[in-house]
């Protein structure tokens, strides 16, 4: 049997890693600056992370949520703590796509409508509901396809209340900040903006913080840094186990549960759970969100020095700049030449930086000289 081909693969077979560092099986050494779409946030094999997982499977590594879990709680607790939303309650799923597929699924049960808006740039999933507001033609297939979710521009409030005064909406979904859409981070009084013209239309705000959250930004969640804004449902996953499959679902205390109403089969596992409160311990005690602040405002100050770069946005250690070229050469050079993992957006000349928060200053300048010299050397 061969495998469905389906991902455009570096030809590098990586067999160890340790902080921001993957290693080959020729002993090659590689920087890493994606963290694999943003899930490793405190770094690869952190020893806290590696101990946690490692005493929890040699205990109990799994069994269903018909039984009690308290590691869930645990869980929850400190989530509570670092993110200073103590009036939520999490749901445990397995990815973000599942985080999102819930929300929807929970906005349209409390408003009795099916409707939903997302805007264009976006991406929250691979599954059904989830990829049919994602905003790329090519993930949709006949059966995602829904005559009342729309995608709408980012950014254009009179587009958003003229589909909440005409068609029956449940909630509108946006990301704390677009990842795949190239970092674009929606502006304060947009998201303001949605709030209200929620609220007076009956529907929910869902805040897709699957890429943003974690710290990643320099607050606990990306949404945070707008005074005011409170989500009605907020979705996480990626830096949220390190690399361990886990994602959540955080409800308003609107949202009342019963028996039978949302499920799962892994989610919520004992090894996932302590995968995910190993990587809160880590976040705490290192402080990492605010070193995620300082380093990213100091790379980005970097990046508009470079000639050849035309944009830089983000916030901490989530950050897009915009080439005068194709982005892909100069990411495959970064590889060949310099040994550099980087990301890659929507947009061609796009590329994304979503390093471990536990980078240094001088891996990210480390970078910046790399860059330069690819640049230099593969002028536009």
């Amino acid at each position: 049997m061969k495998l469905f081909d389906v991902y455009p693969l570096i030809p590098i077979n990586l067999v160890k890693a340790n902080g921001c560092r993957l290693w080959d099986e020729q002993g090659q050494e590689y920087l890493d600056l994606y963290g694999g779409h943003a899930v490793i946030s405190i770094g690869h094999s952190h020893p806290h992370y590696v101990q946690c997982i490692t005493k929890q499977v040699e205990q109990l590594g799994f069994y269903s949520n018909s039984i009690q879990i308290p590691l869930q709680q645990a869980l929850a607790t400190k989530l509570a703590e670092l993110s200073c939303l103590h009036e939520y309650q999490l749901f445990l799923v397995n990815s973000g796509a599942e985080a999102n597929e819930n929300a929807l699924k929970m906005a349209s049960f409390v408003t009795n409508k099916s409707g939903f808006i997302a805007f264009s740039g976006s991406f929250h999933g691979r599954t059904s509901a989830a990829v049919a507001l994602t905003d790329n033609a090519k993930l949709v297939a006949p059966c995602n396809e829904r005559d009342d979710f729309y995608i709408l521009p980012l950014g254009d409030l009179d587009a958003v209340e003229k589909v909440l005064r005409t068609q029956p909406i449940a909630g509108i979904l946006i990301e704390g900040i677009q990842g795949v859409g190239g970092i674009q981070v929606p502006e304060s009084n947009f998201l303001l903006g949605l709030q209200k013209l929620a609220k007076s239309y009956g529907a929910k705000l869902i805040l897709d913080e699957v890429q943003s959250g974690y710290g990643r930004t320099g607050r606990f969640f990306a949404h945070q840094w707008v005074d005011g804004l409170e989500p009605d449902l907020i979705t996480i996953a990626k830096g949220m186990g390190n690399g361990f499959p886990i994602g959540g679902l955080l409800l308003s205390s609107d949202f009342k549960a019963s028996y039978g109403l949302l499920g799962t089969t892994f989610g919520g596992n004992h090894l996932a759970c302590a995968a995910g409160l190993a990587v809160l311990e880590v976040l705490e005690k290192e402080q990492l969100q605010i070193r995620a602040l300082e380093l990213g405002t100091k790379l980005m100050s970097e990046l508009r020095t470079i000639p050849g770069i035309t944009a830089v946005r983000g916030q901490g250690l989530m950050v897009g700049f915009d080439l005068n070229q194709d982005a892909a050469p100069i990411r495959s050079l970064l590889v060949s030449k310099h040994k550099i993992f980087t990301g890659s957006a929507a947009k061609k000349e796009t590329i994304r930086l979503l390093p471990p928060l536990t980078v240094t200053w001088e891996e990210l300048a480390s970078f910046v000289s790399a860059l330069k010299d690819v640049l230099n050397s593969h002028p536009h």
